[in-house]
């Protein structure tokens, strides 16, 4: 049977695609169960958060408690497997669908970030591009009574609160121009940027097969890259616990815990390394 160490012997320069099956172990909620359902709310649309003044004092809401626990979170031994990978020169390029900008935190370079990352807010008027964290002191002085306010955390820095005037928040405008802010990551109803579509099938054309690590695969942004490689030949591996969109494309899959699966992959790489 082929093992994972087998698939990344045979397809040395590989187009990793991360989900967030990786950074669960980091403590950040993943979207959907087993059989890869929706669990909890559905996401904020772009048209809503445009379109309506109380959708975004809703958003903006919730992301001040959610938040920390993003910005808190660190890297696992996923994200720096990965990284292990790449320095034994196995990674041609990596993708990755999350916005926590925890592989880049883990020491990988080059990264496409097809989704976005939510430590970004840019302006929507001007242009102008903010730390998250320091729109985070500008939300919490202008509600101090929802500073400490605790809620169970769901996936993307937000929090599962209902009970609350979510009119009665108040949402700072970007400090250049006073426009509208919205984090830096693509929202449902939104296009991923084209440059970085471009980019990652460029990758994906000049790497020998794909690796998906943690993904579902659900959303079209990431599984039309399976869709790509399965049509021009190349091999598809998946290391995810549960159904993926991709299933019958998939050359192997490994139905492991993210961190599990790539530490005993580069303990093998490295052990045969040693017997060569």
């Amino acid at each position: 049977m082929l093992s994972l160490h087998d698939f990344v012997e045979r397809h040395p320069r590989l187009f990793v695609l991360s989900g967030a099956g990786i950074s669960t172990e980091s403590g950040i909620p993943c979207y959907r169960d087993r059989e890869g359902q929706r669990t909890g709310r559905a996401p904020i649309l772009l048209k809503d958060f445009l379109g309506s003044d109380y959708a975004r004092r809703r958003y903006w809401a919730r992301s001040l408690i959610g938040w920390p626990v993003v910005a808190n979170a660190q890297p696992n031994a996923a994200h720096h497997a990965v990284r292990a990978l790449a320095a034994r020169s196995r990674v041609h390029r990596l993708v990755t669908q999350n916005v926590d900008g925890l592989h880049t935190r883990a020491g990988n370079a080059d990264v496409i970030e097809l989704h976005g990352n939510i430590g970004r807010v840019r302006c929507m008027s001007c242009g102008a591009r903010h730390e998250r964290a320091a729109v985070q002191r500008m939300l919490e002085a202008a509600n101090p009574d929802f500073v400490g306010y605790s809620a169970p955390a769901v996936p993307d820095g937000d929090a599962h609160i209902e009970d609350i005037d979510f009119a009665a928040f108040d949402v700072p405008g970007c400090t250049h121009c006073g426009g509208l802010l919205k984090p830096d990551v693509v929202f449902f109803g939104e296009s991923v940027p084209r440059e970085l579509v471009h980019d990652a099938a460029t990758a994906l054309e000049a790497a020998d097969a794909m690796l998906v690590v943690g993904s579902s695969l659900m959303v079209y942004s990431g599984y039309r890259f399976c869709e790509w490689a399965a049509k021009s030949g190349k091999p598809i591996a998946a290391i995810n616990i549960g159904k993926t969109r991709a299933d019958s494309l998939l050359a192997l899959k490994v139905e492991a815990p993210c961190s599990e699966a790539l530490g005993e992959l580069i303990e093998g790489l490295d052990a045969g390394a040693l017997a060569r």
